[in-house]
């Protein structure tokens, strides 16, 4: 039987920050991580591999970065724990004794009960290289593309897959617009107009009611009467915790947002952590369990559980969701609350906002516009959401914001904050839009 002070099951971005942080913290202590894959790809990076990166390979997490880091890899599937004796069983590789277990078991898409989702061409966005191939060869065949869902994988799907490709590309959207989970309407409405641009054709406020075709998808039905030529179909609507092996093992579980865990993201097991998609998480803004999974939020709490292992330093954070992306040359980012959601969550709000080219002066080669919009408890004044879009100086802009968000940031302290400006880097410190909206939304408190 093998041993190890600390064993890992999972291989993507939790699994993978929770081993290098053990071992950085607890440097005497063995540390393996099992993983079903032989190749981990880098999650955010999947859409890229059918425009801009061009291939699976091209989009890996190089096992490197485990070796160099004195930390065991094993090619397996755990199938069960033994939590009495502390003990896991694998497909091939026997039996692991452990003495702490970090679960970083991820999620897995969803694809809902419609008719004719079985048939093929129809594609869900799987971790998986050998599958993502066998997407891009029927996609490098295709003259016309269904993806299902407008959120963030939808949209980037659209906007790639097209590259290199004669493709017609349907984008299908249940809600009014595409990504309104993360942005108020004016901002989704310039990424729907940039799609549109590039001949992506969106229809919202629709579903799928059904797949047609003899053994392989040719048309989509939706609700609205209307049918669209497919020859593939990509679904991106969200994705379900992996608790399976948790769940057999007897520990707490909510089939929907995943594994119970408490603020160091121990589980109902003291010696068994938790963390990433397959871990339950509070929302940072107070109304109960969130179903944010990212990889920026699956390395915090990897950071977190990696260091509490033998002996408890930190707490998580709640989930606040950080988002950004790019559609053409638009980057568009979210932090917190939309101004929809605060509203509809009952919160009085006030919302700052301001426009500035992102270099000074405007004749700056490069310039673009940015916008930033700012939205406020009425009450407090304090920042419970931002948005940006632009350039590509919106990535970091936005983790900006999502700082002033978790350290709950007043308007006049973000109006009165002190930044870094160049003519080549940022906008004029006259300006600059984080301060000017907040400054649009003090006066807006005062009145």
């Amino acid at each position: 039987m093998k041993r190890t002070d600390v064993l890992v099951i999972g291989g993507s971005a939790a699994g993978l920050t929770a081993a290098i942080t053990a071992k950085r913290y607890f440097k005497d202590k063995k540390v393996t991580l099992v993983r079903k894959e032989a190749k981990v790809l880098v999650p955010c990076g999947i859409p890229y591999i059918f425009g801009t990166v061009g291939s699976p390979d091209k989009n890996l997490i190089p096992d490197a970065t485990l070796v160099n880091n004195g930390i065991e890899l094993i090619i397996d599937e755990v199938t069960g724990i033994d939590r009495q004796n502390r003990v896991v069983s694998t497909l091939h590789s026997g039996s692991i004794a452990y003495d702490k277990l970090v679960l970083a078991t991820g999620s897995s898409p969803v694809v809902p009960p419609v008719k004719g989702a079985g048939l093929e061409g129809i594609f869900v966005v799987k971790k998986d290289v050998a599958y993502l191939e066998n997407l891009k060869n029927f996609l490098d065949k295709a003259r016309n593309l269904v993806i299902v869902g407008g959120g963030f994988i939808g949209v980037e799907f659209a906007d790639e897959c097209r590259k290199g490709r004669d493709l017609k590309v349907n984008v299908v959207e249940l809600l009014p617009h595409c990504l309104a989970l993360a942005f108020d309407d004016e901002v989704c409405a310039l990424a729907e107009d940039k799609l549109r641009s590039q001949g992506i054709n969106i229809i919202t406020g629709t579903k799928v009611e059904e797949f047609l075709g003899n053994g392989k998808v040719e048309q989509v039905r939706l609700a609205n009467g209307e049918t669209l030529p497919a020859d593939v179909v990509i679904f991106g609507i969200g994705v379900a915790p992996n608790i399976e092996l948790a769940q057999k093992a007897g520990l707490k579980v909510d089939n929907r947002f995943g594994i119970w865990v408490d603020d160091y993201l121990r589980t109902s097991d003291p010696s068994i952590f938790a963390i990433g998609d397959c871990a339950e998480k509070s929302s940072f803004f107070g109304h109960g369990p969130s179903l944010i999974k990212l990889a920026s939020v699956a390395t915090h709490e990897a950071r977190v559980a990696g260091a509490n292992l033998f002996g408890l330093r930190r707490a998580r954070g709640a989930a606040v969701g950080v988002f950004s992306t790019i559609v053409g040359d638009l980057a568009l980012g979210s932090v917190g609350l939309t101004e929809r959601a605060a509203r509809e969550a009952g919160i009085e709000v006030v919302t700052g906002t301001a426009k500035a080219p992102d270099r000074h002066p405007g004749s700056m080669p490069g310039t673009r516009e940015l916008g930033v919009k700012l939205i406020f408890t009425k009450d407090t004044g304090v920042i419970i959401g931002g948005q940006a879009y632009g350039g590509t100086a919106v990535g970091e802009l936005t983790n900006l914001l999502a700082a002033a968000v978790q350290h709950k940031m007043r308007a006049d302290e973000l109006e009165t904050m002190q930044v870094g400006t160049h003519p080549a880097l940022t906008a004029s410190p006259i300006a600059y839009q984080v301060t000017n909206a907040a400054e649009d939304a003090v006066l807006k408190l005062r009145s």
